[in-house]
């Protein structure tokens, strides 16, 4: 077995095996014992004490957290210009056309997310070379 480092040893220390935390309590310890620089991830196991072969004790659901990851997605939607008030309303945060191909041609890459019509589609592929393949 290797052998643990000092920071595994200060963190081992603080955690009791087999203890059974609750929420609050595993909160405060994970935030205690974290020795990353950046905002790590945590998983969460629960048991909820279901049989997930009987069908009438699946569990699915979804939940949205209250604060997010903190990261705002900036959008560009490319469409025809009697579709722009639609997009403005949809939440996009820039629409146009020409006016953005020409500066996405110029370098402008600003953006996380582009959005576009098929009938749009002939006029954006040339900027292939500048937004680079798909990952």
């Amino acid at each position: 077995m290797s052998k643990l480092t000092k920071n595994q040893k200060s963190v081992a220390e603080k955690v009791e095996a087999g203890k059974a935390y609750t929420l609050k309590e595993a909160a405060e310890l994970v935030k205690e014992i974290t020795t990353t620089k950046f905002d790590a991830s945590l998983d969460i196991d629960v048991r909820l004490g279901v049989d997930p072969r009987k069908a009438n004790q699946m569990v699915r659901g979804v939940v949205s957290l209250p604060n997010g990851t903190g990261k705002v997605t900036r959008v560009l939607c490319l469409c025809t210009p009697d579709q722009e008030v639609a997009a403005k309303e949809a939440g996009a945060d820039y629409v146009g056309l020409d006016e953005y191909i020409e500066k996405i041609k110029g370098g402008w890459t600003d953006i996380d997310v582009i959005i576009t019509m098929p009938s749009c589609m002939g006029k954006i592929g040339p900027l292939g070379r500048v937004l680079g393949p798909r990952a």
